[in-house]
């Protein structure tokens, strides 16, 4: 039975076949499970202790913005030193900050300021390590025919952390309180080490020391960019999709306490609702086998965010926002995984760092403009109203994207093409 089971995983679900990538797959579903549960609570706390709405989306700012400002940087790295190494390193950095939150939170010295700087902590950690980990993808798979399951599964991955992290949050923070929140988020940097430290990846780049080297490879991966059509488009669609389509995630809170009339429970089920469709949408996406009809399904998706807004806006009912919620979150994750996949299959392999490392950035760069705008509008207009105006733009960033379909499909169709005619003239 163990066997039978086991074939069946590994006939459709390929990547599982690599050490690495299994090791990989579980050390971060509980780290990042653990960041998204800090990162919930610590809203939620910011909201109990001020009450202001403005100062919500200043810290959803402040904790984006040095993700902003390095992860470009991040890239680089990852193309010239070891991609495991670093995340090591970054794995280090966030146990020693997480240990000190839970320290603070059991002496009952957490306040605002100390939330905000560990918010702001949290943000550098993560320009530092979310480009490393789309990047060091390829390498964790044996097969490189593996590599878009890989993908799917690591954005399911990173879903599942994402239901997995604010639903035990929000049942903490209820029964417990938010110091056995950090407490959980202290312990899951400790797997994500064990599996890291237990990874073998091959040595492919050597180190580099040119400042000026650095600037020069950062400026060949905006021209390279740039100079694609279809990466360009797409990175412009996670770009808007990140200022508009997320920003209801940033006013939670206000929907839970003062529309929904609940409490840290209910701000828990509203954080992780929208990961119970990523996960769902992920877990299609790693049946697939062919990138080509990814395109089409990336331009349905935010009119489906859109649509999803405006009702999510509208209810007043605690079990319809969540329902709505878990369609949000899966087209949501379908836009993000499917243009990782195409991207990922169109990107040259010495570029692929830079590139992702500003894949990165486009579904993150937006978000400090989008929790400090979200927070603004929700403060002068209503959080309601935000939200619907948010659903509005996602439905014309559809239409956008829609008319960019026929470039975009045919280079999918060229790439894949002569992928297929190297591997024939390979055998």
């Amino acid at each position: 039975m163990r066997n039978w089971l086991k074939d069946n995983i590994y006939l459709h679900l390929p990547a599982f076949q690599s050490r690495n990538f299994r090791l990989f797959f579980g050390g971060q579903t509980m780290s990042l499970s653990g960041t998204f549960m800090t990162q919930v609570t610590i809203s939620w706390l910011i909201y109990q202790l001020t009450g202001s709405a403005w100062l919500l989306g200043l810290n959803g700012f402040l904790q984006f913005l040095p993700t902003l400002i390095l992860a470009p940087f991040s890239g680089v790295l990852s193309d010239r030193w070891s991609k495991r190494d670093l995340l090591i390193l970054v794995q280090v950095l966030g146990t020693f900050a997480s240990l000190t939150l839970t320290t603070l939170s059991f002496s009952g010295l957490i306040n605002f300021w100390w939330l905000m700087i560990f918010s702001i902590w949290g943000g550098l950690l993560k320009g530092l390590d979310m480009p490393v980990r789309y990047a060091i993808v390829i390498e964790t798979v044996d097969n490189r025919d593996h590599l878009s399951n890989a993908i799917a599964l690591y954005s399911a991955m990173l879903s599942s952390s994402m239901l997995v992290g604010p639903a035990i949050g929000g049942l903490l923070l209820a029964k417990l309180g938010a110091n056995y929140c950090f407490l959980y988020d202290s312990l899951s940097y400790v797997v994500a080490l064990l599996t890291l430290t237990s990874m073998r990846l091959a040595t492919t780049l050597k180190p580099e020391v040119s400042q000026k080297n650095t600037w020069q490879k950062l400026q060949e991966g905006f021209s390279y960019i740039y100079s694609v059509l279809p990466i360009r488009t797409i990175l412009l669609l996670l770009a808007l999709n990140g200022l508009v389509g997320v920003a209801h995630m940033a006013l939670f809170p206000i929907f839970a306490a003062d529309i929904l009339k609940g409490g840290g429970e209910t701000m828990g089920f509203l954080s992780a609702a929208g990961s119970v469709g990523s996960v769902i949408g992920c877990l299609y996406l790693s049946l697939r086998r062919q990138v080509l009809g990814l395109e089409k399904l990336m331009a349905f998706c935010p009119a489906v965010i859109g649509v999803g807004l405006i009702g999510f806006a509208l209810s007043r009912q605690l079990w319809l926002s969540l329902l709505i919620l878990v369609v949000i979150g899966g087209a949501g994750m379908l836009i993000v995984s499917c243009g990782n996949t195409i991207v990922q299959t169109l990107v040259e392999d010495d570029k692929r760092g830079r590139v992702m490392s500003l894949y990165s950035l486009s579904i993150i760069g937006t978000l400090p403009l989008s929790n400090l705008l979200a927070g603004t509008l929700a403060e002068y207009i209503g959080a309601p109203n935000t939200v619907i105006g948010s659903g509005i733009i996602c439905i014309l960033e559809s239409i956008w994207f829609v008319r960019q379909l026929p470039i975009l499909t045919s280079w999918i169709k060229n790439k894949t093409n002569l992928s297929n005619s190297r591997i024939e003239s390979a055998t």
